[in-house]
């Protein structure tokens, strides 16, 4: 199984104290978690892709390129690369750029995102979700499988057998196809041979396992091998010395992050007796002292017929430096070692 950390470069008030870093503090420090997560062996470090106030990461190809002078060994992946609000062919030169600067560790995990401000941002038609993302998709797999392209779509000018350049040192560059809890997107992925990027970042993390099934079965139907179909998961996910302490350290900032969202989308105010029941056997979130966490992370991919990559989210909550550096290092050292084992 493949351990690493995904971020959001969030940059909001810490919860406790109400301070704010400045942005360049913040990207500062995010360079620097990247980096330490190299050094504590992780296998991967993802840069989500936002455009809103409070989140850094509208260009996390730029960001991600900075990391790649900083480090060796991590791959460094998109989490998510908003492709509908996006244009593919961009999409591919990019990541191509940043799989020569990194010398082959770049990946891109594509998908629909959480948030809609891209599209009026970009001039798109929210009604155009889904006939937007097949159709890029659709593009980009084509940009990655040849050099010289002729295609036509929807919602871009056609290409007529132009080249697209750079080309990435890996030959394919892996894409992910990152999902939510709709079956026609886990069907999708495995028609295509993709490998899964899941997100749970709720409820009980078992209660997805008919879609995962429903992935592997679309794969078989098109006739990919098994072992290219591929399960990750982003959890949000915390560590520290014990069960006790790490709650106390999420709960706050998780608390903020999901109460806001939920003035928006019509949920109600986040509970301590919500959080608590998460942090149980079954629930999804992935926070408890090293050897809690580890045990909730097999126990999750038992029950999703086996994962091959886990991602924690920690930066949701809003978490002191200090604090994420200190959880990123027991994932790498104590964690990751359990899971491997």
């Amino acid at each position: 199984m493949q351990i690493g950390v995904d971020s959001f470069a969030a940059s909001v008030p810490d919860p406790v104290t109400g301070a704010t870093i400045t942005p360049v503090e913040r990207i500062q420090n995010l360079l620097a978690e990247i980096t330490l997560a190299d050094q504590s062996g992780l296998d991967h470090f993802g840069l989500g892709e936002h455009h809103r106030q409070e989140y850094l990461d509208s260009a996390p190809a730029v960001i991600l390129a900075a990391a790649a002078a900083l480090t060796k060994n991590i791959r460094l992946a998109s989490a998510v690369t908003v492709l509908s609000a996006a244009d593919p062919v961009r999409v591919f030169q990019e990541f191509a750029t940043l799989d020569l600067i990194s010398q082959g560790r770049a990946e891109i995990v594509v998908g629909r995102g959480s948030f809609i401000e891209s599209f009026p941002l970009f001039g798109l038609a929210l009604e155009d979700y889904d006939s937007l993302f097949t159709s890029k998709l659709d593009l980009l797999l084509e940009l990655r499988d040849h050099t010289h392209v002729t295609w036509s779509g929807e919602h871009r000018a056609p290409l007529t057998g132009q080249g697209v350049y750079p080309r990435p040192l890996q030959n394919p560059i892996p894409i992910w196809l990152g999902v939510g809890g709709t079956p026609q997107s886990f069907a999708r992925a495995g028609a295509l041979g993709l490998p899964l990027m899941v997100a749970i970042i709720g409820g009980e993390p078992h209660r997805f396992r008919p879609l995962v099934d429903l992935y592997r079965e679309a794969g078989k139907r098109a006739g990919h091998a098994p072992e290219t179909l591929k399960v990750g998961v982003h959890a949000l996910g915390y560590t520290a010395a014990t069960d006790a302490q790490a709650a106390e350290d999420f709960f706050p900032g998780y608390a903020a992050a999901f109460t806001a969202i939920g003035k928006e989308r019509g949920w109600p105010p986040v509970t301590r007796r919500q959080f608590d029941a998460l942090l149980g056997p079954t629930g999804a979130l992935m926070v408890g002292s090293p050897e809690t966490v580890a045990k909730k992370v097999k126990a999750m991919s038992e029950s999703l017929g086996g994962i091959s990559r886990i991602s924690f989210q920690m930066s949701v909550s809003a978490l002191p430096h200090a604090k994420l550096m200190n959880a990123i290092e027991l994932i790498g050292t104590a964690v990751a070692p359990i899971l491997r084992k």
